[in-house]
């Protein structure tokens, strides 16, 4: 028997989540201060449209700015995570472009675009909040895209994956070909699945460091994904929000870069409560600390 939420619990999460309306895609707070952002076109199969796009952005950088958020799960409703782009909205986007007769003022305006989708992706790391995607049945082109942004990555045993671009004629532009060869760390085989554009199941996604853990299915692998989130959210945002922050720094830093970063971060972080909580409460072994939202 699943147990019943009190009023207040209802009500916070109902209030909190209903701040967060969109037309491509449902957010709920299922636990404390954990956030569900999931991709919600299943009649389209969660196709990329012009909305999605935008919309990602918006979420995402709301939730940064979200005290209560301490967390972020990322999945999709229907019988896959995303087919990948919408063809209709690309062709409906690129006749507008052609209809633009002078090249210089065409390409500025493909070029704006193509930022804002970059920017719609990157939000997942300018969000200082992780953010834990979870991968059922498909993931093409614009969803690997955009998996490869999240934090910690986890699938189904049905998932499969394919970096899609080059089928379609196209070179992808919104971030797999930067970030897919730092999550594999193989760029042999990071180079291979984009060049051909194959297929590639959760097994191979599993033994290439694609995805942290592969799950039976959808209703398996979200209550997981919750409960690793539940459990990030229980410590300090402080903490864990600087963690973040100083991991996609250090990226593509040097350990000296990434060292002074963290150094400035912390010469601050360290002399707020959450450090004193913890400390005490590890050396008394007490009760776990409740820390204030940030």
């Amino acid at each position: 028997m699943k147990a019943v939420k009190s009023t207040a619990t209802f009500l916070r999460t109902y209030s909190s989540a209903s701040k967060y309306t969109y037309e491509t895609l449902a957010v709920s707070v299922p636990k404390k201060n954990v956030y569900h952002v999931e991709l919600n076109r299943p009649a389209k199969l969660n196709t990329f449209n012009l909305p999605l796009w935008s919309e990602l952005k918006q979420c995402f950088n709301a939730l940064h700015k979200e005290p209560e958020c301490r967390v972020v799960v990322l999945s999709g409703q229907g019988k896959l995570f995303t087919a990948g782009i919408d063809l209709n909205s690309l062709i409906e986007y690129f006749s507008k472009a052609n209809d633009i007769d002078d090249p210089a003022r065409r390409a500025r305006f493909l070029y704006d675009w193509m930022k804002e989708c970059q920017a719609s992706v990157t939000s997942l790391e300018d969000c200082t909040k992780p953010v834990l995607s979870v991968v059922h049945g498909a993931c093409i082109g614009a969803g690997i895209n955009l998996v490869t942004a999240a934090d910690v990555r986890y699938c189904t045993e049905d998932a499969w994956f394919q970096v899609k671009e080059v089928e379609v004629g196209l070179a992808a532009d919104v971030g797999v070909l930067q970030r897919l060869p730092k999550v594999v760390g193989n760029t042999s085989i990071a180079r291979e699945l984009c060049f051909t554009a194959r297929k590639f199941d959760a097994k191979e996604a599993l033994q290439i460091g694609l995805v942290s853990k592969v799950l039976p299915d959808k209703e398996s692998a979200l209550n997981h994904a919750l409960d690793v989130a539940a459990d990030i959210a229980s410590k300090s945002p402080v903490a864990v929000q600087a963690t973040k922050q100083n991991l996609i720094y250090s990226q593509d830093k040097s350990p000296k870069e990434g060292l002074e970063h963290i150094a400035l971060i912390n010469m601050v972080n360290h002399m707020g409560e959450d450090l004193t909580k913890s400390a005490i409460a590890l050396a008394t072994k007490g009760e776990k600390p409740e820390f204030e939202d940030y």
